[in-house]
C-alpha cells in the first residue's frame, strides 16, 4: 500500500489549531494567573507564526484565536480596584525606521509643536501602582486589565524600599498633600535572585526559573509573611496627581519621585533629537547586561505631559510613547534535520538544523546538541518546534522542545543508528566515562596530520615544502594544534627540528605566508569538508563568492546547487555548525587569511568535461585543473549535461557508451589541447 502523501494545507491547519490552543494557555498563565511559563520572546514568536498562517488561510481563523481576543478576565482572590486612570501598555518598535515612523506620526498630529523625548530603561517586572494619601501609603494595585487591578497592599507593604510615609521635601511639599499615585515595576534584582537560588540549592530545593516570574508569583501570595522573605524591589516610572498641571513633564515626575524618597532609574534622560535618542538606544543595547535588573528594551515618551494627553490613546496604547525592544534572546523555530559533525579530535557532535531565526540580533540556523545524552534529555526530534537561545549572546543552543506542537510523525532519535546511516564507512566507540562518541582508531594528532596534509596539498592551498614529513614534524613538536597555527609559527621555532635548517625553515615560513590569500575554491576544498571535492568546492565558490556567505547558507539553499544532493548539503551544514570549525575560521581571519574569489573565464567557459583513459601530456588532475583555469567545469562521470568526453589511452568502455547515449562529443587528447 503506497505511503500517504503529506497535504500542506492539512498540515498548516493542524499546526494552526495546535498554536491557537497553546498560545491561549500561555495567555491565561500570563494575563490571568500572572505566572507566565514562557518568555515574551517565545510567546511573540509563536504568535507571529499564527498570524502568518491566518494571513495565508483566512478560512482557518477561529473565534477563540488570540488574534481575535479583546481582553482577559481577572482571577479572583484579591479585591478588584478601579484605577484612577488606565495603566496603559505600549506599542513595541524594533528598529530605527519604526521609531522614525512614530515620530512622523506625532509631528503630523501636532504640527508645529517642538518635542522633547524622555527615555528610560524598560524593566522586566510586575507593574503596580502605589497610592499615598497626605504622604501615607494606603494602597497598592496591580495593572490587571489596565482599567481594574487587584489590591495587593498587604504584600507590597512588606517590600523594604517602599516608603510607608513619603519623604518630606520643601520644594515638592504639595505632593505630600492629597492623593499621590506612584506607578512602577516590582522586580527582583539579578544579585538578589542569584543569592536566593543559592539558598535554594543549599537546602536541596528547586531553583527558580527567572526573576520576573518569581516577582509576579510572590506578589500574588496570600501570606504576606512569605512575601516578606522574598527580596522584592519597587522601582518607579510615573507619578499621577488629580491636578494634571502639577506634573508638566515626565522628567519633572522623576525629579519629584526621587525627592519624596522613592527609587527610580538613574539612567533616564531627555533628548531633543531622534539621533540622540537612537544613540541612547544603541548604548544601552550594548550595556544592558550591566544593569542590576533584567530588561528587554527602552521606553521612549513625549516628555511634555500636555502634548502626551493631546495625542490620545488607541486601544490600550498611548500614541505618545513606544517601547523599543532589543533583539530577542530567545526564539522558536522548527527542527528540519539533525546532522552529525566529526570534529578535529574525532568526536561526533550532533547538530540541529532549523529554519533561519533571529536570536539576539543575528540570524542562526543550526545549534549544537552536544551529544547523545543531550538529545535524549531534550527528546528533540526532526519536525519539533524548539526554543532557541544564545548562551552568553554568542552560541545558539536548544533550550527545550515545545512538545504540544510535535507532529505525529516525529520519531525519537536513535543516535547509534544515525551514526551508521550518516557515516557507513566509519566505526564509532564511546569510551568509558565519556558522553561523546568518537571515530574508532583515530586520535587527535592523527586527524590533525591528515587534515593539515590535505590543506597544504597540491589540489588545495599547494603550500610548497609542507609535505607529509614536515607536517608530522610540526605536529609532533607541538607547534601546530589546528590548521590556523601554521600561520603563527616562526623560523626560530622551526629551526632545529628534524629535517629543518636555516634555509629550509625560511622557505617554509615564506611558502605559508604566500598562501594567506588563497583562491576561495582551493580554501574550501582544503578545509576537508566531507564529500566536498575540488569541483564541488568550485561550485560553492562560484555560488557564494565568500566563505562568510557559505557559512550562512541553509541546507535548502545548498541543495539547489547542481550536483549537491542531500548528503553533501547535510555534510556542509554540519561542518559550519561545528563550534570548533567556526572558531578555526575566526582564528584564520584574525591572522589575515582572506580567501579570494575570482571568476574564471576563458576558452572553455560554460563547457563541461569528463576525462577517461590515460593522457600522454599531463595527468588527469592536471587536465582537470586546466579545464577549470580556462573557465570550464570538470566532471567525474558522464551525464546528460556533459559537453565533451576527452579520451586517452586505455579508454573506459562504459563512459564512451554513456557519451554516445547522451550525444556527448567525444574528442582526443590532441583535440582537447587545441581547445585549450
Amino acid at each position: 500500500m503506497p505511503a500517504k502523501q503529506p497535504n500542506p494545507k492539512n498540515d498548516a491547519q493542524s499546526r494552526y489549531n495546535d498554536l491557537v490552543d497553546l498560545i491561549n494557555i500561555y495567555s491565561y498563565q500570563y494575563h490571568v494567573l500572572d505566572r507566565p511559563s514562557v518568555s515574551d520572546a517565545i510567546y511573540d514568536g509563536l504568535y507571529v507564526e499564527l498570524k502568518k498562517i491566518e494571513a495565508e488561510y483566512p478560512e482557518f481563523v477561529r473565534a477563540d484565536s488570540p488574534s481575535q481576543r479583546v481582553g482577559n478576565v481577572l482571577k479572583g482572590g484579591f479585591q478588584k480596584i478601579q484605577h484612577s486612570s488606565r495603566m496603559l501598555s505600549l506599542n513595541d518598535v524594533f528598529d530605527r525606521s519604526e521609531v522614525e515612523a512614530w515620530v512622523k506620526r506625532i509631528h503630523k498630529l501636532l504640527p508645529g509643536a517642538q518635542h522633547e523625548f524622555f527615555c528610560d530603561i524598560k524593566m522586566d517586572g510586575l507593574a503596580c501602582a502605589l497610592v499615598y494619601e497626605n504622604g501615607l501609603f494606603v494602597q497598592a494595585v496591580t495593572r490587571g486589565d489596565s482599567f481594574v487591578g487587584e489590591d495587593v497592599t498587604a504584600n507590597v507593604r512588606t517590600i523594604r524600599n517602599v516608603p510607608l510615609r513619603l519623604r518630606a521635601s520643601e520644594r515638592y511639599k504639595k505632593f505630600l498633600k492629597g492623593r499621590t499615585e506612584i506607578r512602577g515595576e516590582i522586580v527582583i534584582l539579578k544579585d538578589d535572585f542569584a543569592r536566593l537560588n543559592d539558598q535554594q540549592k543549599q537546602h536541596s530545593k528547586p531553583q527558580f526559573a527567572n526573576p520576573r516570574n518569581l516577582a509576579a508569583g510572590t506578589i500574588r501570595q496570600l501570606d504576606p509573611s512569605l512575601v516578606a522573605r522574598r527580596p522584592l524591589t519597587f522601582i518607579a516610572y510615573d507619578l499621577i496627581r488629580d491636578v494634571v498641571d502639577e506634573v508638566p513633564t515626565n522628567n519633572f515626575a522623576y525629579e519629584v519621585i526621587s525627592a519624596i524618597g522613592i527609587r527610580r532609574n538613574e539612567q533616564a534622560r531627555v533628548f531633543s533629537s531622534l539621533a540622540d535618542v537612537m544613540s541612547f538606544v544603541d548604548m544601552w543595547g550594548e550595556k544592558r547586561h550591566e544593569l542590576p535588573f533584567n530588561t528587554d528594551g527602552l521606553v521612549i515618551k513625549v516628555n511634555d505631559r500636555q502634548q502626551f494627553a493631546e495625542l490620545g490613546i488607541v486601544g490600550k496604547q498611548p500614541r505618545a510613547a513606544v517601547a523599543y525592544k532589543y533583539a530577542a534572546e530567545q526564539a522558536t523555530t522548527v527542527v528540519k534535520d539533525i546532522v552529525i559533525s566529526i570534529g578535529r579530535t574525532g568526536a561526533a557532535t550532533p547538530v540541529a538544523v532549523f529554519d533561519p531565526v533571529i536570536v539576539a540580533g543575528t540570524t542562526v540556523q543550526h545549534a549544537s546538541l552536544h551529544n547523545a545524552d543531550e538529545i535524549a534529555r531534550l527528546d528533540v526530534r526532526r519536525g519539533d518546534t524548539v526554543v532557541i537561545f544564545k548562551a552568553g549572546d554568542i552560541i545558539p543552543q536548544v533550550e527545550r522542545v515545545i512538545v504540544e506542537l510535535r507532529p505525529q510523525r516525529a520519531v525519537p532519535i536513535d543516535y547509534k543508528q544515525e551514526l551508521q546511516r550518516q557515516y557507513p564507512e566509519l566505526k564509532f566507540v564511546r569510551p568509558d566515562g565519556e558522553v561523546v562518541y568518537r571515530v574508532k582508531g583515530l586520535t587527535g594528532p592523527i586527524i590533525l596530520k591528515r587534515a593539515l596534509k590535505h590543506f597544504a596539498s597540491k589540489g588545495a592551498l599547494d603550500i610548497e615544502t609542507l609535505g607529509e614529513k614536515n607536517v608530522e614534524a610540526l605536529v609532533d613538536a607541538g607547534l601546530v594544534s589546528d590548521l590556523a597555527d601554521i600561520y603563527v609559527i616562526t623560523k626560530e621555532q622551526v629551526v632545529g627540528l628534524e629535517r629543518f635548517a636555516e634555509v629550509s625553515a625560511q622557505k617554509l615560513i615564506e611558502a605559508i605566508a604566500g598562501k594567506k590569500r588563497p583562491a576561495l575554491e582551493r580554501f574550501i576544498y582544503g578545509l576537508g569538508i566531507r564529500h566536498v571535492g575540488s569541483q564541488t568546492a568550485i561550485d560553492l565558490a562560484r555560488t557564494y563568492k565568500t566563505i562568510e556567505n557559505l557559512e550562512r547558507e541553509t541546507i535548502d539553499s545548498l541543495r539547489n546547487i547542481e550536483g549537491i544532493g542531500e548528503v553533501v548539503a547535510e555534510s556542509i551544514a554540519a561542518w559550519f555548525a561545528d563550534e570548533d570549525n567556526l572558531a578555526l575560521l575566526s582564528k584564520m581571519k584574525s591572522l589575515g587569511v582572506k580567501p579570494q574569489y575570482e571568476a574564471k573565464t576563458g576558452t572553455l567557459s560554460g563547457k563541461k568535461f569528463v576525462i577517461t583513459g590515460t593522457l600522454s601530456t599531463m595527468s588527469r588532475d592536471e587536465a582537470a585543473e586546466q579545464v577549470r583555469v580556462h573557465g570550464g567545469t570538470f566532471q567525474t562521470s558522464v551525464g546528460k549535461d556533459t559537453d565533451y568526453l576527452v579520451t586517452g589511452g586505455k579508454l573506459g568502455a562504459s563512459k564512451r557508451q554513456k557519451a554516445e547515449q547522451y550525444g556527448t562529443k567525444i574528442i582526443t587528447e590532441e583535440e582537447f589541447l587545441t581547445l585549450l
